[in-house]
């Protein structure tokens, strides 16, 4: 992650004041020390959480089990509904509540008072798994976020202000953000290339092309633009032989 451009998004949510401001800066330490760009999201209560998660994924979200009017264990239920992804990780002065969290496959717990080498292994801890798993992207659809690898991916198409992610095995999945988020997050060392104003295709799954389309492994058959023909091919073929990221 560090250098990708990305940043990493980590959520607080503790009804305490005291303790939110103390643990906001010690992811903000977590962050100047790894080097990975990190913006801390703090928030007293579960609803304004699940609300700003709606509209700005977090990655990680820290979570106090015990507060008023919608406890921990209710807030990571209503992410969970629609984010199979986050990274959850309660906040407890007691352990007894170890066990239910696996109910909303969380991805640990602190013990209170939190000290800075406990979220640090946290933190380095998820950012390793996001890492590991950083080839593919989680899509914002109508029925929330939902992860998509690139391997499965043969091309993206723009359709008004949405796009359309047509994977492998004739199936698809539509996301609710304009084309120029996937433009600005598809690279050729990732594997993308664009081949038309409204297409993006996964290299890896090319089966076969010409001057003027595409045919993808599935069979399915996108355009090339006029002027695109050359740099595509200049760019499958310097996959090919692996001078950039691309993997099937």
């Amino acid at each position: 992650m560090k250098g990708s451009g990305k940043m990493f998004r980590v959520a607080v949510c503790d009804d305490s004041t005291e303790f939110l401001g103390k643990a906001v800066s010690l992811v903000e330490r977590w962050s100047e020390e790894s080097g990975v760009p990190t913006d801390v999201f703090p928030f007293e209560n579960g609803e304004d959480l699940i609300e700003k998660n709606a509209s700005t994924r977090m990655d990680v979200v820290f979570l106090d089990i015990i507060m008023p009017v919608t406890g921990g264990m209710d807030t990571a239920r209503e992410l969970r509904k629609n984010d199979t992804a986050l990274k959850i990780v309660f906040l407890t002065s007691s352990p007894e509540f170890a066990l239910e969290s696996y109910d909303v496959k969380a991805s640990g717990y602190l013990l209170k008072p939190v000290v800075y080498e406990k979220i640090k292994d946290i933190l380095d801890e998820c950012c390793r798994a996001y890492e590991e798993t950083s080839r593919g992207i989680v899509l914002k659809t109508v029925f929330g976020y939902r992860k998509i690898f690139f391997h499965d991916i043969e091309y993206a198409e723009a359709q008004n202000k949405r796009v359309n992610f047509y994977l492998r095995q004739n199936k698809s999945v539509e996301a609710i953000e304009p084309f120029h988020v996937y433009e600005d997050k598809f690279t050729e060392a990732d594997g993308f290339f664009k081949c038309h104003r409204s297409y993006l295709v996964y290299m890896p799954n090319v089966d076969r092309f010409s001057s003027t389309e595409i045919i993808t492994r599935s069979g399915r058959v996108i355009p090339i633009a006029r002027g695109y023909a050359k740099p595509f091919k200049e760019a499958y073929f310097a996959m090919m032989f692996g001078e950039t990221g691309g993997n099937a």
